[in-house]
């Protein structure tokens, strides 16, 4: 008895795996677009997949079509094929601007490159591109459901670049004078920075980088640049104690303006 009903599963997967086979062989485009829309339902996303890309175009100008092409999208979306789904979601929403899935095309194409956003020390062409996406779904749709989640994701996803211009900052600082003047380009890197993202939270460390890195300029400086250049250090350091009275860094940023200060009786 055991036995039959270990096949009973079996027969169901053949008999699945059988009519999909009928499906693909299949003419009738309205029969492959609903076994489409019940594979995807029931997560099978590839087979989904591939049963639109075949009938997403001869289905087009009609409703079938509209909701094929965004079907299409969600169906690489949830095979994890971001790059796919986007393609096809930004086909639906310049195709259909005022189409019943508009919205949530202009949302997940996005979100998908959110989720397919590296580590900040990778290439961060998907998290430029999700950042893009997502802030053109916000000025589209202010008042969607999907606001806070797009607005999440920008603001992680611009920490992730933030933190990429850190580390590139920083790795500047660790060169010191290695062929050349490499505090002076850690100081430029983090400003940038700074510029381009003033809400971030890494801002601490990039003025606490930059306070060091001047720091560095004036000890390596030459004699008649060397005023000039610790008298921009202590100002640097007043800025600093100033927008972080209580930072972790502060011991370390007294003695900077310590050394400083014997250079210029401030």
């Amino acid at each position: 008895m055991r036995k039959y009903l270990l096949l009973i599963p079996l027969l169901a997967l053949l008999s699945g795996c059988s009519e999909y086979s009928k499906v693909l062989k299949s003419r009738d485009v309205d029969y492959k677009f609903e076994y489409a829309k019940k594979a995807y339902e029931e997560k099978k996303y590839l087979q989904s997949a591939t049963i639109l890309n075949d009938i997403y175009t001869p289905l087009r100008g009609t409703a079938k079509g509209e909701e094929a092409l965004f079907l299409l999208g969600m169906s690489h979306y949830g095979n994890k094929d971001y790059a796919n789904a986007n393609v096809f979601f930004r086909t639906y929403y310049q195709r259909y601007p005022k189409g019943k899935f508009a919205e949530l095309s202009n949302f997940y194409s996005g979100y998908g490159f959110y989720l397919d956003s590296p580590d900040p020390q990778l290439d961060q062409t998907y998290t430029i591109k999700a950042i893009e996406e997502l802030q053109n779904f916000l000025e589209k749709y202010p008042k969607s459901e999907k606001v806070s989640e797009a607005q999440r994701a920008i603001f992680e996803m611009q920490d992730k670049l933030t933190l990429k211009e850190l580390q590139n900052a920083q790795l500047y600082y660790n060169l010191g004078n290695f062929l050349g003047n490499n505090y002076e380009a850690a100081v430029i890197v983090a400003q940038n920075a700074l510029k381009d993202y003033p809400y971030s939270k890494y801002r601490e460390d990039f003025e606490f980088l930059i306070l060091k890195s001047k720091y560095q300029m004036a000890r390596n400086s030459v004699s008649e640049k060397m005023a000039d250049r610790y008298n921009d250090v202590v100002d640097e350091y007043y800025s600093f104690v100033n927008n972080y009275p209580e930072s972790k860094h502060l011991s370390e940023a007294k003695t900077i303006y310590k050394v400083a200060q014997k250079h210029t009786g401030r």
